[in-house]
């Protein structure tokens, strides 16, 4: 562990986003050993890792833009920037409904979820590139926070992969190409990661702006797509899971941050 925190932002962000991705092609990885995935076993993971994403977003994302000193008015900045991570996930799922090319009733939801949850990856990608950019930054949030973020989308990634793959069978495909095409919504995320640590370390100007940004865009992907699901299924298990996972956040950056 000591390792990895000598290493430099870049560096640790395409390592924790190579664990995200690893959480995506694990949970497609299940195609191949069983047909079927128990529903409440998925809600305990997208609830525990939705309330994971809503308290990092602000302890690891909008609380470091906050205490970010600008030229300008720094509620300004955060609430523009919040408001278009939101505008931008709520937006490409509008495209994505309307879009022609998902308009053939045989594979469209298949699609469409694919292409939604690939959509939705890189600013999750870009939230983790961000955060240990910010560390490097000397902001207040730490590795251990940027790491739980990290934590957070992987264990939303897993369920991720097994509702991209699961689908995919049940259109026909193989396992293996069930596995390939899941796996790869993933891998978005090592590249939005790497460039959003990049491009931070470039220009400080950029940091409240894409913290701000980048926790809009994951509020919204609670909201639209982590939050629905898990509830619809079974209401007072999301709900612990939620309460769980925020409380779990929360303790580990207060304690270790």
């Amino acid at each position: 562990m000591q390792w990895f925190f000598a290493q430099n932002s870049v560096l640790q962000a395409f390592l924790a986003s190579l664990f995200t991705y690893f959480m995506t092609a694990l949970g497609a990885g299940l195609i191949f050993f069983s047909k079927r995935i128990s529903g409440r076993f998925l809600t305990v993971m997208m609830s525990a890792a939705a309330g994971i994403m809503i308290a990092a977003s602000f302890f690891s994302l909008l609380l470091p833009a906050i205490e970010y000193e600008y030229p300008m008015p720094i509620y300004t900045v955060v609430t523009v920037g919040f408001l278009l991570g939101g505008i931008f996930i709520v937006g490409s799922d509008l495209l994505l409904n309307k879009a022609q090319i998902f308009k053939q009733e045989g594979g469209r939801k298949g699609a469409l979820l694919y292409a939604a949850i690939t959509l939705h990856n890189i600013p999750e990608g870009m939230a983790v590139g961000v955060a240990f950019a910010s560390v490097a930054a000397g902001n207040s949030v730490g590795v251990v926070s940027a790491m739980m973020l990290a934590l957070g989308i992987g264990i939303q990634n897993f369920p991720e992969g097994v509702c991209v793959a699961y689908p995919l069978k049940a259109q026909g495909y193989s396992n293996l190409q069930c596995f390939l095409f899941a796996q790869a919504s993933g891998m978005v995320e090592v590249f939005a990661a790497v460039f959003g640590a990049v491009a931070v370390s470039f220009s400080n100007r950029l940091m409240p702006w894409t913290l701000s940004f980048s926790a809009g865009a994951m509020i919204a992907v609670v909201c639209s797509e982590l939050i629905p699901d898990c509830f619809e299924r079974h209401k007072i298990t999301a709900s612990a899971g939620v309460i769980a996972g925020f409380a779990l956040m929360m303790l580990l950056d207060l304690a270790l941050g």
